[in-house]
């Protein structure tokens, strides 16, 4: 199909200019023809191309979004407003975001982008991509043109031509008996034709990370089927190969991602994000220190392996994040009986034994001016160190065998806002407090902490009641 000229009408819009012609689809600025609508965000509509050049998968694609694109909700996706008749003209209205997209960092140079930087684009690429996975679509086509990020910094996905809703029929998977992606970020199961498992968009970020920060793509850009099913087993040379200033962590985290068997990847893009907004707390283990390839004796046993491997499908999405959800724990600091301690260290205990993917943030908050009441001595440093030092020794009873977890000590005049907030932009699932967080002796002063918390929390909240083992209980005390 030909392009469109300005002014064209369209079923009562008006084609203001062409913004994009792709590969499989043009994109128009439009507006509504009568001056009196709006709805009150600037517009685009998208025609697939339909050439008798053009394959069969550009139609079958352009019939996914169309799908899938009406039921999404939230800040990381275009609104949804019309669409065209399929047998007359197939298109597509939705909601034009301003932004650039992450290939324009990706344009201003190899290895251009500094660490604080990359960090921040995958964090907002992944908890983009967690939104998604818990509305149960997997995005399976994330490469640099299609995360947008806005000036507030919010990633925002496009092009949901090659997605998979758990709910709805795969049409991709019954018309297409081929591998369905874009070879460059394709991830190791797709390659073999499981769809809807979301550590596949986890893989995709992980190729676009290492890509941010080296300049190269970690498996090239292959054109054959044999050179997609290579990354089934084969591990790229470590990014701080390609550069040496990249740091132990950033390349623990992307290796992670790039790993050929899902269930070495993170388990959600949740913990992704929370690994890329707090380097500090990431474990680097052989992994992030590594200069050179991976031995070929290790390629050779996972191509092995993999040729007698049995891929099936992962949980529904939402499942998966039920199953591998980030707990937080507020842990109190200053005039804290023993009951509420072990109180709390029961019930996460508890939680974390049911859950056996979860990770665990360990989370005190004190007062903006603590450091400046302390001995001159005391630096806000020192101080902290002591609150992270009281936090794992804390959790010493834990059994955190498998178990991620991770210390935070928040600087906040309103304890209740700041634990919902952190529960808020960690995407926590479960956070588990006490009744009287902040000590016996001032628990009347921040009797409603524990209710604004459940009340405003994006979470489950579990508030825990106070108790010591009938042991304890038992002993005589002192006069």
């Amino acid at each position: 199909m030909k392009l469109l000229e300005p002014g064209t009408e369209i079923d009562g819009f008006r084609v203001v200019d062409c913004i994009h012609a792709g590969g499989m689809a043009h994109i128009y600025a439009v507006e509504y023809a009568q001056a009196d609508r709006s709805p009150g965000f600037a517009m685009a509509m998208k025609i697939p191309r339909m050439t008798a050049g053009d394959g069969a998968e550009n139609i079958v694609s352009f019939e996914v979004e169309l799908q899938i694109l009406p039921v999404l909700s939230g800040p990381h996706v275009p609104r949804f407003v019309a669409a065209g008749d399929l047998v007359r003209l197939p298109y597509l209205v939705m909601e034009y975001i301003p932004g650039q997209t992450l290939q324009h960092w990706l344009d201003e140079g190899p290895g251009r982008c500094d660490t604080a930087t990359i960090a921040r684009l995958g964090a907002a690429t992944a908890r983009a991509a967690h939104s998604l996975h818990q509305q149960n679509v997997c995005h399976l086509d994330l490469k640099p043109a299609n995360v947008l990020i806005k000036e507030d910094g919010t990633a925002v996905l496009l092009d949901f031509g090659l997605s998979c809703h758990a709910h709805y029929p795969d049409l991709l998977a019954e018309e297409m008996r081929q591998a369905v992606g874009s070879p460059a970020w394709i991830a190791p199961e797709q390659v073999v034709g499981v769809r809807g498992d979301p550590r596949s968009d986890i893989f995709a970020i992980g190729v676009m990370l290492y890509e941010l920060a080296t300049g190269e793509l970690p498996f090239g850009a292959p054109t054959t089927n044999g050179g997609m099913r290579q990354r089934l087993w084969m591990t790229p040379a470590p990014p701080r190969k390609h550069r040496a200033d990249i740091p132990p962590w950033l390349q623990e985290v992307i290796l992670r991602c790039l790993e050929p068997e899902a269930g070495s990847r993170y388990p959600s893009a949740a913990h992704l994000a929370f690994d890329l907004s707090n380097p500090e707390q990431v474990l680097v283990t052989e992994r992030g220190e590594r200069t050179e390839r991976t031995p070929l004796r290790t390629h050779v046993r996972r191509w092995l392996r993999a040729a007698g491997m049995h891929y099936t499908p992962s949980p529904l999405p939402s499942q998966q994040i039920e199953d591998t959800p980030i707990l937080m724990v507020a842990v109190p600091h200053a005039d804290v009986s023993d009951a509420t301690l072990y109180s709390l260290r029961q019930a996460v205990a508890r939680s974390l034994g049911i859950r056996p993917g979860a990770r665990l943030a360990c989370v005190t908050v004190i007062s903006p001016g603590a450091s400046s009441t302390s001995d001159s001595n005391r630096s806000e440093t020192t101080l902290h160190r002591q609150h992270m030092a009281r936090l794992r020794q804390w959790a010493q009873g834990l059994d955190l065998t498998g178990h991620a977890v991770s210390y935070h000590v928040l600087e906040a005049g309103d304890v209740a806002q700041a634990l919902v907030r952190y529960a808020a932009s960690n995407h926590v699932s479960m956070m588990i407090l006490g009744a009287a967080t902040h000590g016996l002796q001032t628990q009347r002063f921040f009797a409603t902490v524990p209710m604004r918390v459940a009340r405003d929390a994006p979470c489950t909240v579990i508030l825990v009641k106070q108790a010591l083992p009938f042991e304890q209980l038992a002993q005589p005390t002192a006069d």
